[in-house]
């Protein structure tokens, strides 16, 4: 029987997760599951934001999944080893794959990250990336307020343009070559970003980043039956659904709201 692969976010981000992963493994079931009764995870403190994490962790344990992609940036910075402690199957981050691929691409070694208070405040990324390449510079910026535009479907709205500016502007003067959108939600802002920061600095986007280090992970499926997929919210499935329409182009088969806490727990 075959395992599907789950995945986790604070929300709608983690799609672009998804998205990612079903066009590289057009074979495997998928499970998603976004936890917008609780989103943003970015300004809470690291105890909550670990145990938000294993209570996801343990819901996607449930339903039988081979392996958990942790979509969630600040999830990733906080919870990941906590999460690995918990059980025997691998329990995948985005911060090591968007690292690597940066290093990849920069050249002049001034790479650029943004995320959610919480994952500028870890320092996540800067430590991979010099862990790697000890001579690079990392200069980071939070920007707390690109996951509610992202949660509302403000992505092209002129106030996304203009809190882009403001944001962005540090980093580009930084003269960056490379900027790492360090938060699964940020790939819906794409649009504002690269209008602002141009054509010659490179964005990593975390989600290919995850899909291309699975396929190192997990062989290439040969049944030749099409991936199934669940995806399960913790709150405002109207709403999800709305903005998942947006980012994946058509709508979701199976959407489910979990209610929290009376079927989240394993032992």
């Amino acid at each position: 029987m075959k395992k599907p692969i789950g995945i986790f976010d604070s929300g709608v981000g983690g799609l672009t997760v998804y998205k990612a992963i079903r066009d590289t493994f057009p074979d495997e079931d998928l499970i998603y599951f976004g936890d917008t009764a609780r989103v943003p995870y970015g300004p809470k403190s690291p105890n909550t934001i670990i145990q938000y994490s294993i209570q996801n962790a343990r819901f996607l344990l449930q339903q039988g999944v081979k392996i958990i992609i942790v979509a969630c940036n600040t999830s990733s910075s906080v919870a990941l080893p906590h999460l690995q402690d918990i059980t025997k199957v691998p329990v995948i981050g985005v911060i090591e794959p968007g690292s690597e691929v940066a290093l990849q691409y920069s050249t002049t070694k001034r790479i650029g990250v943004i995320g959610t208070e919480g994952t500028i405040r870890s320092e996540s990324y800067s430590k991979a990336i010099k862990s790697r390449e000890p001579q690079a510079e990392v200069f980071s910026q939070a920007c707390p307020l690109f996951v509610p535009l992202a949660e509302e479907g403000w992505q092209d709205h002129p106030v996304a343009h203009a809190i882009v500016q403001e944001y962005l502007a540090p980093l580009v003067a930084k003269d960056i070559d490379t900027l790492v959108l360090g938060c699964t939600h940020y790939p819906i802002l794409i649009n504002a970003i690269k209008s602002f920061i141009g054509d010659n600095v490179i964005i990593v986007d975390s989600a290919n980043a995850i899909a291309e280090y699975l396929q190192r992970l997990i062989p290439e499926a040969q049944d030749g039956v099409k991936g199934k997929d669940i995806f399960y919210v913790s709150d405002n499935e109207d709403k999800f659904a709305m903005i998942a329409s947006r980012i994946l182009g058509g709508r979701l088969n199976s959407l489910q709201r979990v209610h929290l806490f009376e079927s989240w727990f394993v032992d």
